[in-house]
């Protein structure tokens, strides 16, 4: 094993622990932001994302706008930065007026080498306790990688399923983008900054955050069975989407009745990320 790797290993295991209490804004603001109304002093499925944000001093930020690395994350060597799935289980939903602590644990450190370069994983596993009771488990994987090569050819993108039963096409412009950073306070360049996400990371355009396009996805499943509560959730990015561009959330039940096959295509009609609930 090489010296990189064996020093990512040394945060392995490493915890941190945060507390943050529910409030109403955060939803206020978000419902606003994805044109829906809510009612009611439940927080909806991965509206959690809105809570326990790190607050790093600005002296401690990073080129990219994350906080800089080798603090809870591992220090990993790689200019790009994306989040690039996770896996939750809904055990009670979290309610305004609670007072809830958050348990993050550094659960694997992956490091290879794919067709565009150097890919390190990390998953970071999550605990959501309010009086001791669990109220969420979750599973965040985030992949680093090298920045573009100009030599590496392209990989194919993937066409995304037909035959959906529910479809919403979303328009994500820059004001989107930036209510969403700034409701969980994520400084990423990529979702704001057309110069640097351009010139620097060399994607086409601002990125549409990952966790956002999740957060859509269960949102067609909330639109269209509002009785319906979820017991899991996993999903996991395959393509960037990008801003000013309208993008696709699709879903289907399967045969069983209890789970739900659902994804994201760009405006080409290519799949961006896969995902699938389970109904409780």
């Amino acid at each position: 094993m090489s010296a990189a790797p064996q020093k990512l290993d040394d945060w392995l295991n490493k915890q941190a622990v945060a507390e943050d209490d529910i409030t109403a804004f955060p939803l206020a603001a978000l419902a606003a932001t994805l044109d829906r109304e809510e009612s009611g002093n439940t927080v909806p499925p991965l509206w959690h994302w809105l809570y326990f944000l790190p607050v790093a001093p600005l002296s401690e930020v990073g080129p990219d706008g994350h906080p800089k690395r080798g603090g809870f994350l591992p220090p990993v060597p790689l200019p790009r930065r994306m989040w690039a799935g996770g896996r939750l289980t809904f055990h009670a939903p979290l309610k305004i007026g609670e007072h809830a602590r958050r348990t993050s644990t550094i659960a694997n450190i992956e490091d290879k080498t794919g067709r565009s370069g150097r890919l390190v994983f990390v998953t970071v596993q999550h605990t959501i306790e309010v009086d001791g009771e669990l109220k969420l488990e979750e599973e965040h994987d985030i992949v680093y990688r090298d920045a573009p090569q100009q030599v590496a050819r392209p990989q194919q993108p993937a066409p995304a399923p037909e035959g959906e039963t529910w479809r919403r096409t979303i328009d994500a412009d820059a004001v989107m983008l930036f209510r969403y950073s700034a409701l969980t306070f994520n400084g990423h360049r990529i979702h704001y900054d057309h110069p640097y996400v351009t010139q620097v990371e060399g994607y086409p355009g601002l990125v549409v955050h990952g966790p956002l396009i999740a957060t859509l996805l269960v949102d067609l499943v909330r639109r269209e069975l509002p009785q319906a509560a979820l017991q899991s959730f996993a999903f996991r990015a395959l393509r960037p989407t990008f801003a000013d561009q309208p993008f696709t959330v699709c879903g289907k039940p399967a045969a069983d009745g209890k789970t739900l096959d659902l994804w994201a295509k760009d405006h080409e009609g290519y799949l961006t990320m896969r995902a699938t609930a389970a109904l409780a």
